[in-house]
C-alpha cells in the first residue's frame, strides 16, 4: 500500500464558542496553521504516481482564496471552528475531487493535531 501527504500553510483566526470568557479561545485568536492531506493506493500510475502532487492544486487554491488570512467563522458560520470540525468539513469538501483521499490533519500550533480518516 501506498501512501503520500501534501501539507498546506495557512494564517488564520477564529473565535470558539461555548467557553467560558475566562477561555483564551473565547476570544478572537489566531494560528498559523496546517492541512496535511493523506492519499492511499495499492497501485501507482505508470509514471510511478498515486497521484501527481500538482493535482492537489485545487486545494491550495481553496486554501489560498478561502483560508488564507480570513476569519474562520465567517467561513464555516454553522460550525464552531475547531481543528475537529473543520477536519472533517474539507474532508467531505475534498472526498468527490479524491478519491484516493483517507484522511485529513490539521494543526493548530507545533503541538496541536487533529486527524479526521474515513471509515
Amino acid at each position: 500500500m501506498y501512501t503520500i501527504k501534501k501539507e498546506f500553510h495557512f494564517s488564520s483566526a477564529h473565535q470558539l464558542h461555548g467557553l467560558p470568557e475566562t477561555h483564551p479561545c473565547s476570544r478572537l485568536h489566531g494560528h498559523n496553521y496546517i492541512l496535511t492531506v493523506y492519499l492511499e493506493s495499492e497501485t501507482v500510475n505508470n509514471i510511478g504516481f498515486v497521484k501527481d502532487y500538482r493535482e492537489l492544486d485545487f486545494i491550495k487554491k481553496y486554501v489560498d482564496d478561502v483560508l488564507d488570512h480570513r476569519n474562520l467563522n465567517d467561513i464555516f458560520p454553522a460550525h464552531n471552528t475547531t481543528v475537529e470540525n473543520m477536519s472533517k468539513i474539507l474532508f467531505d469538501m475534498f472526498k468527490h475531487k479524491l478519491p484516493e483521499l483517507i484522511a485529513i490533519e490539521m494543526s493548530e500550533t507545533p503541538k496541536t493535531n487533529c486527524r479526521y480518516e474515513s471509515n
